[in-house]
């Protein structure tokens, strides 16, 4: 055999330089991500192919979220500390444009004629926008120091 069997990739999977980050609450966060990226992305995509001109921002910053939530998703699954740093930032960003539009939604709600995923600080999506990269973040940064020891 030429190449590396698949014994041999798991192997690799598992080594300290490539820590899975889907075990405990790793678990839960890939499959509410995974959520979210079905929510947000099929309902931009309704929106944006059937009722663009009614509200553009809000329909291209759900679509956005839903790439945002797609990439955390992967880099979740993929592990590794690259994957981890990636995921984190990922995830600064979401909760910056979570905080951000939700603030903004409030203060000049005519700037939104249609809601967004992070509306109202994502309390169309029972406010699992916010609360989700604050966790995620907290447990990303616990897998570092703890990958770290």
């Amino acid at each position: 055999m030429t190449g590396p069997d698949r014994n041999d990739e798991a192997a690799r999977d598992d080594s300290p330089g490539r820590q899975k980050l889907i075990k405990g609450p790793g678990i839960l966060l890939v499959w509410l991500y995974g959520v979210m990226v079905v929510g947000a992305v099929s309902r931009s995509a309704v929106q944006i192919s059937t009722d663009f001109g009614k509200a553009p921002l809000a329909y291209s910053l759900s679509a956005l979220a839903g790439l945002v939530y797609g990439f955390i998703t992967y880099s979740l699954v993929r592990g590794g500390s690259t994957a981890r740093t990636a995921a984190l930032v990922c995830c600064a960003a979401e909760l910056v444009g979570v905080l951000g539009v939700g603030t903004w939604t409030l203060v000049e709600p005519s700037a939104f004629p249609d809601a967004t995923v992070w509306s109202d600080f994502g309390m169309g999506y029972l406010f699992i926008p916010v609360i989700l990269p604050v966790t995620a973040i907290f447990w990303l940064t616990r897998a570092r120091r703890a990958a770290g020891a």
